[in-house]
């Protein structure tokens, strides 16, 4: 149950900010003992797995906070944040020793399928969200959202780390955020159809 929390938290922030979490896991695996990563696993926690996160991460973090360019990145990371959702959540799950089910054990690939679903379920809100923020504030919002979207990955993967049970309260409240945004998304949509249809 623990495991499977750790799991989500991570991959929704991998939905958000993929290198975030794969570098939170894999420096705390390199230097504590909090996670053990399994066999397989170990490659997450190498020199050259966190040298190439963190290149990718300083990437990710002044791209996402262009206008427009923004909306590529997105579209880039749609093959990325899934599959790297899928990664943690499993290398995460398979770590654990608080659960030592028998089932998920058994059944790895539940966790990858579960992880690839929970990231691409926050990265397609974050994806439709972005754009219409760019218009509605003709591009100033890129970077205040984009720095708000950060701070709540490395927070919940903090969170999906060191306290799992508050990722049920987090997960509900970033659910929370993206209908709302969903919301103003198909709203803002229909303003804008309404105002170029002809009368």
């Amino acid at each position: 149950m623990l495991a499977a929390l750790t799991g989500m938290g991570l991959s929704a922030a991998a939905g958000l900010n993929a290198y975030i979490p794969f570098l939170l896991v894999a420096l705390v695996a390199r230097f504590t003992d909090y996670i053990v990563l399994p066999t397989g696993y170990e490659w997450i926690e190498s020199n050259w797995a966190i040298a190439i996160c963190s290149v990718l991460l300083a990437t990710e973090v002044v791209l996402d906070k262009i206008p427009a360019v923004d909306t590529v990145n997105d579209t880039i990371q749609t093959f990325i944040r899934p599959a790297v959702g899928g990664l943690i959540f499993a290398a995460s799950t398979a770590a654990s020793e608080l659960d030592n089910s028998a089932w998920m054990e058994e059944n790895a690939w539940f966790s990858v399928v579960l992880g690839v679903i929970v990231s691409g379920l926050v990265h397609t809100g974050k994806m439709a969200a972005r754009p219409v923020i760019n218009a509605g504030t003709v591009g100033a919002g890129a970077p205040v959202v984009s720095t708000v979207e950060d701070g709540a990955s490395i927070g919940l993967s903090l969170i999906a780390i060191l306290a799992p049970l508050l990722v049920i309260v987090a997960l509900a409240l970033l659910a929370w955020v993206l209908i709302w945004m969903w919301l103003r998304v198909r709203r803002w949509r229909r303003r804008r159809e309404q105002a170029y249809s002809p009368t």
